[in-house]
């Protein structure tokens, strides 16, 4: 298997205390997070429902860090413009969540921003063969959408699946995987060949004196 560039590690906010977002974006940062990963769910694509892109616009201001912003929405094509002008760097989409993929990813682009393509658990992994051209990130989900706190389930032939096809392209293209992220799973998953983790429990669940350690703990750097 070809290499995978550093470890990036994505704290989902999704696990953030909602009464003081703003700082706690601020506490990921500086405690070393790559992305700010940004859960956005509709209550109709998944059965939960977060934030809009009024508050990842606030949030923009506190930090310089990427947001990594996946929209659990159907049909997304109608939110892909907002949320890119409320500051998201990476916009990631659901296959399965608007008619036509292509267009959608062709949309991300053409607003200038990385585009991703989510798999759900079920999601086969050759309709990434086709857009992969278009991709900048693909997330391969390792829990059913909706909720934070569930159990890995361990798709690492998916995952290094995905690698293959990501080596396929001569531009970079990151492999996130998200779901169940503990330092325990994060070795399976690298060991796969991801290379981006989000975590939202594993790093939250400590306070903001716990993030730091958290995060190096998934980088396996302790």
């Amino acid at each position: 298997m070809t290499s995978v560039p550093d470890i990036r590690i994505a704290p989902s906010i999704l696990s953030a205390d909602f009464a003081t977002l703003g700082n706690e974006v601020s506490a990921i940062d500086a405690a070393g997070a790559d992305y700010i990963h940004i859960d956005v769910m509709d209550g109709h694509f998944v059965p939960n429902i977060t934030i809009g892109p009024s508050v990842v616009k606030a949030l923009r201001p506190h930090s310089k860090k990427i947001f990594d912003v996946h929209l659990m929405v159907s049909p997304v094509d109608l939110f892909i413009e907002d949320f890119a002008n409320a500051g998201s760097d990476i916009i990631t989409v659901h296959a399965e969540a608007g008619a036509h993929t292509h267009r959608t990813l062709q949309s991300i682009k053409a607003l200038g921003k990385k585009a991703g393509l989510a798999l759900n658990p079920a999601t086969p992994v050759d309709i990434l063969e086709n857009v992969i051209d278009m991709l900048d990130l693909v997330l391969i989900m390792t829990v059913n959408p909706g909720f934070g706190g569930q159990s890995f389930i361990p798709l690492l032939d998916k995952i290094i699946a995905a690698r293959d096809i990501i080596n396929t392209v001569e531009h970079p293209v990151d492999l996130q995987v998200d779901g169940g992220i503990t330092p325990e799973t994060a070795k399976l998953a690298i060991g796969a060949g991801a290379n981006v983790l989000v975590a939202g429990t594993a790093v939250f669940k400590d306070g903001p004196d716990g993030y730091a350690k958290n995060i190096q703990l998934l980088r396996g750097e302790q």
